[in-house]
């Protein structure tokens, strides 16, 4: 039997998981704390891995050859500034684009660059920007203007450019003329209404792999079989994950058929990350104002949501004034583990409290309004009413028990919510308890049956 070794380097912990790709079994599960380089420069992001398969290995011998596959978020994951031409469109669109890539939002610019602008792109340090604006054919004057003034700065890149088709030759001979390591991409925003993110979203990966992963220096050695950081890793975290959200949604084909409509939320120490696969109804969009589309495949990344470093902000949001010390205790001590019932319960407040605000911002509401055409129901956001499958991820999920579904999943859930919040009304409500997301994202593109199985834990019978 052939295996496959499954790692996210992450910045808190480093998971391994060792899959059998007959029968989509994972065979041995490890984690470990990652170790990354101080101010020093002592310590290696290996460090963590080589403790995660020597645990492996002694589940099962065949951890030490198996072929390794990685994703990661070590080091703080994929920074990303977007500048686009209009901050409701083309910014707008961009912002989008960068999240469902893996990547999380640090600034977002639109207008034209000028030097107060600059230096907030610097202040920011992005690992890449994705320079977008004007539909393919349309404005050309800010997204022109944009990388000229990249070109005389110049900025050290790399750049992503998804804007306006009929420009990208001349931005491009700017971005080359100075030296800017850069990327073309279709346009995200080909015409008003259409998000186009694939050919961006593959860009910006490209982008992380050849210019972030070496260039953020985690790791100067090798594994025991010669294999590099570099050399394993294959796209950052969310993105992958997002991947294994897609193949668990829509399957592979009749055989393999995919759960329906699918919503993640990965609750972790800084952040909660929300991943939705919707198929939506192109008769009933309900989005009369807005100008960049709502797609079927949508990730966001709520930056004051989490158990640690986020846990104040998080409790604030929620006005649980109740949790404000054991939360400020939390920020102070993220690497804090409950130590008695009483603190396992203030966790699984918090983490309720951070699912539920972001399912809200994700899903958005539904409200009456009165239009030239009468009254009409208007939308923003996700419309998550009708998704079957609601998964929850991160470690207070995955080490909670049933108190974690019970407490934390499904008070998000229901039919009647004040504010007309589009949040799932009757979905089936299971944790990714052995990670497997991000193991079947890994391995969709060269393993899609073992993917499919891996996934279809997750839902019992689901593709046999």
């Amino acid at each position: 039997m052939s295996t496959v070794l499954c790692v996210d380097f992450g910045s808190t912990y480093t998971k391994a998981a060792l899959v059998d790709l007959d029968s989509g079994d994972l065979v041995a599960t490890a984690s470990s704390p990652t170790t990354l380089p101080d101010a020093t420069g002592q310590g290696d992001v290996l460090d963590g891995y080589d403790a995660c398969v020597s645990a492996l290995a002694q589940q099962d011998p065949r951890a030490l050859e198996a072929e390794v596959v990685a994703c990661s978020s070590a080091g703080g994951g994929l920074r990303v500034a977007v500048v686009g031409n209009e901050e409701l469109v083309t910014a707008e669109a961009g912002r989008r684009v960068a999240l469902s890539s893996g990547g999380k939002v640090v600034l977002v610019l639109s207008g034209g660059l000028d030097d107060d602008k600059l230096a907030r792109l610097r202040a920011a340090a992005p690992d890449v920007v994705l320079l977008v604006g004007g539909t393919d054919g349309g404005n050309a004057e800010v997204l022109e203007g944009d990388a000229a003034f990249l070109s005389r700065v110049p900025w050290p890149g790399p750049v992503v450019v998804a804007g306006n088709v009929d420009s990208q030759p001349l931005v491009a001979e700017l971005l080359a003329a100075s030296g800017t390591p850069h990327v073309l991409a279709d346009n995200v925003v080909p015409r008003i209404g259409v998000l186009a993110p694939d050919g961006a979203r593959r860009a910006i990966r490209e982008i992380f792999l050849s210019h972030v992963i070496g260039g953020k220096h985690l790791s100067s050695r090798t594994d025991a079989r010669g294999r590099s950081f570099t050399d394993m890793v294959q796209g950052a975290t969310p993105d992958v994950v997002l991947t294994g959200v897609e193949l668990l949604a829509r399957g592979l084909d009749d055989e393999h058929p995919g759960a329906g409509d699918v919503v993640v939320v990965d609750v972790g120490g800084a952040t909660t990350d929300v991943h939705s696969v919707v198929e939506l109804d192109p008769e009933d969009s309900g989005l009369a104002r807005e100008v960049v589309a709502t797609t079927p495949v949508t990730r966001t990344v709520e930056g004051d949501l989490g158990m640690r470093w986020s846990a104040v902000s998080t409790v604030e949001a929620a006005g649980r004034d109740d949790l404000a010390d054991a939360a400020a205790r939390r920020r102070r001590h993220p690497d804090y583990l409950p130590d008695s019932d009483a603190e396992r319960d203030v966790d699984l407040h918090i983490a309720a409290a951070a699912v539920r605000i972001a399912l809200e911002r994700h899903a958005g509401r539904s409200k009456v309004v009165v239009s030239p055409e009468g009254r009409v129901v208007e939308r923003s956001g996700k419309d998550l009413r009708e998704v079957d499958l609601l998964v929850g991820s991160g470690g207070v999920l995955r080490h909670g028990g049933c108190d974690a579904v019970r407490r934390v999943l499904e008070p998000a859930t229901g039919d009647a919510f004040e504010g007309g919040w589009q949040l799932p009304r009757a979905p089936q409500v299971v944790v990714d308890r052995d990670y497997v997301l991000a193991a079947a994202g890994l391995l969709a593109e060269q393993h899609p049956v073992a993917a499919h199985r891996l996934v279809s834990r997750l839902v019992g019978a689901v593709g046999g």
